[in-house]
């Protein structure tokens, strides 16, 4: 036994260590983690920071409180964790994309590690904390069209292609100050590069093609806040959150090169803002054994500025966020495996910030939490299907496959002699 904990402990430690070296290797900083044409607009397809385990259940979090998950989207969260545990939580993701419009239908598919995220308890029960790296939001896509000019005299292709991605590295910070409350702080450090290419190309000969390529560098603290009330009465417990980001202007460079005429905007810096976002949610717990919980979040992206201009005259509106989900599992302390099994489902409905879509985004999703009876550890995985566009225009469904190693490990009881 003493053999099998001290190997468990090693490679933890090793997954600490390399982690930075993993995401640095990792799409999350180097790749695209989309194929979404709707990644075009703004900062792309935003991530919830939503552990696995909580995806499954429609991307709840704000009023979850867990000592097997990290949970970095409610940072008041972190003190639910057990005081003599520390813990891990790595994910990976697979996705395979169908979209759909007027000129045909396209398969992608996709592949990249989703996050690393570290919690440990500081003092008893009161204080705890939390550091990991994330993905913020993820620019991927190539779209060709073609047309003709008036007269028809002349034949056209545009292409627009873009990629990048913004990650950001966090510490959180949680505190009880009352057994039935609970505050805490998260503390981004942002940072990436956005590519926006587009290509005009002339079918006639003679006829000189058009290249703009946008380039946006980014780079920025920003802050979170969040709350929790708690409460447990024989088999019931209930807890109920909030979360709170300021806006906050981005520092940021932005460079349009025109290679046709070989000429370059001059770098224009503070012209981008992130958003105000704001959010509650709540859950109730039976026994240990049923889950259900909801979350409402909402995004000023309208009032932001982007590009030097606030969003609502770049076509930008809010976003609102809506996620429901439930977790079952038989027995926790069953004998039987199948009695431990942790089963969740899940469904969200979410806004595009891009005032031109119309359709909202569909999230329907499904999962399995997988107990290993050596350590405190769990495989969650997880399938989504994500439905958004309409069909009269552009229509995207996507399936995506989530597997996130959860790992609990007792490193702080002193053994007695």
């Amino acid at each position: 036994m003493k053999i099998e904990r001290a190997l468990n402990k090693v490679v933890v430690l090793c997954m600490v260590i390399l982690s930075p070296f993993i995401f640095h290797l990792s799409p999350l900083s180097a790749q695209n983690l989309t194929s979404s044409p709707y990644s075009r607009y703004a900062y792309g397809d935003l991530n919830e920071n939503i552990p696995t385990a909580y995806r499954s259940m429609g991307g709840v979090g704000f009023g979850m409180r867990n000592n097997r998950a990290i949970n970095p989207s409610q940072p008041a969260s972190y003190t639910a964790c057990d005081t003599l545990t520390f813990m891990m939580d790595v994910a990976a993701s697979a996705s395979w994309s169908r979209y759909q419009d007027v000129t045909g239908q396209r398969n992608k598919a996709n592949g990249s590690l989703e996050y690393v995220t570290i919690q440990i308890p500081i003092w008893k029960q009161w204080i705890a904390l939390s550091v990991g790296l994330l993905p913020y939001s993820s620019v991927g896509y190539a779209i060709n069209l073609a047309g003709a000019t008036a007269g028809k005299d002349y034949t056209y292709e545009i292409a627009y292609e873009g990629s990048g991605n913004i990650s950001e590295v966090y510490g959180g910070l949680s505190c009880n100050i009352l057994n039935w409350f609970a505050i805490g702080a998260n503390v981004y450090y942002m940072w990436g590069d956005l590519n926006r290419m587009r290509t005009l190309t002339f079918e006639q000969a003679g006829l000189t093609p058009t290249i703009q390529d946008e380039i946006l560098s980014v780079s920025n603290v920003r802050l979170r806040y969040g709350a929790q009330f708690f409460h447990k009465w024989d088999k019931h417990a209930f807890t109920v959150g909030a979360i709170f980001e300021n806006r906050r202007r981005l520092h940021s460079d932005y460079v349009l090169i025109e290679t046709q005429t070989d000429d370059s905007i001059p770098i224009y810096q503070g012209g981008w803002q992130l958003p105000m976002v704001w959010g509650v949610g709540g859950s109730y717990t039976w026994d240990k054994r049923l889950t259900i919980a909801f979350d409402f979040e909402r995004q000023h992206i309208s009032s932001m500025l982007y590009n030097g201009l606030p969003g609502y005259y770049s076509g930008l509106q809010d976003r609102n966020r809506y996620a429901f989900g439930v977790e079952y599992r038989h027995n926790p302390m069953g004998r039987k495996y199948a009695e431990r099994m942790l089963w969740r489902v899940g469904f969200g409905l979410q806004d595009e910030y891009l005032a031109t879509v119309g359709a909202p985004k569909l999230t329907a999703s499904i999962g399995i939490g997988f107990p290993l009876t050596t350590i405190g550890t769990v495989v969650n995985t997880t399938i989504e299907y994500n439905h958004r566009g309409k069909p009269s225009g552009l229509e995207e469904h996507a399936l995506r496959l989530t597997v996130g190693v959860s790992i609990a490990e007792t490193w702080f009881f002193k053994r007695k002699l």
